[in-house]
């Protein structure tokens, strides 16, 4: 079974780690099981920050076969999708708010084989995917509002927890395989609510991780989703 197919995903964010000990801490998440990355695309216009570059990406992928799933916060998605492409990840999560064809940019993406998500910000209501849901690997839902850095504690929308599950009830009448992934702010908590049968991937970020004991951080994580499944 791929690790796609696995309830409960944790897949940290790679923009929470060391940024200038990547290889180190990229080791310490494969001892740890971790089999999907989550990767941040930022282009300093769409989300106030610009953390990680795509040589970065390029580079990385050389050294892991962990599942890359990039997240593309981007104003003008087309290089960016186009260079991940080349750049060999599992799967390109867009934003529909900056996406004038979202129906075309699926196909693009599943062209090249790679799977396709769409990112929806925290008040872009399910409405946006409605049409195009079926043709989705994933649907990422925000739960804080991209630009979290305007608000520093910034918590997650008082209405997450109605969407989270107004989506899993458009999935499941439809009796589709999409995933439902969770980003912003993700808390033992929110594992622990969903995680059994509402959402399939959970963003992790400072909130669950400890950049100096993420060995813990993860084993912690793990004992959690095994109480969870």
């Amino acid at each position: 079974m791929s690790v796609w197919e696995e309830k409960c995903i944790i897949s940290p964010s790679l923009i929470c780690l060391d940024m200038c000990n990547l290889e180190s801490q990229i080791r310490i998440l494969e001892q740890s099981g971790i089999q999907v990355l989550h990767v941040d695309i930022l282009d300093g216009h769409f989300s106030p920050s610009m953390p990680l570059g795509l040589d970065t990406v390029r580079q990385l992928r050389q050294k892991t076969d962990m599942f890359f799933d990039c997240h593309v916060m981007v104003e003008n998605q087309d290089f960016f999708v186009d260079e991940l492409l080349d750049i060999g990840v599992q799967q390109i999560v867009f934003h529909a708010e900056t996406q004038p064809h979202i129906d075309g940019m699926i196909n693009r993406i599943h062209a090249k084989g790679v799977k396709a998500g769409i990112a929806l910000k925290p008040s872009t209501p399910l409405s946006t995917v409605e049409y195009v849901l079926d043709k989705c690997d994933s649907v990422l839902l925000m739960l804080i509002n991209p630009g979290y850095a305007f608000l520093k504690g910034e918590k997650q929308v008082a209405y997450a927890d109605r969407k989270i599950r107004q989506l899993h009830q458009m999935i499941n009448e439809r009796g589709l395989d999409t995933k439902i992934e969770l980003d912003g702010r993700i808390s033992p908590d929110n594992i622990r609510t969903y995680g059994k049968d509402l959402a399939d991937v959970f963003v992790t970020g400072t909130t669950c991780l400890d950049r100096n004991d993420l060995s813990g951080s993860f084993a912690r994580l793990e004992q959690l989703r095994r109480e969870i499944l």
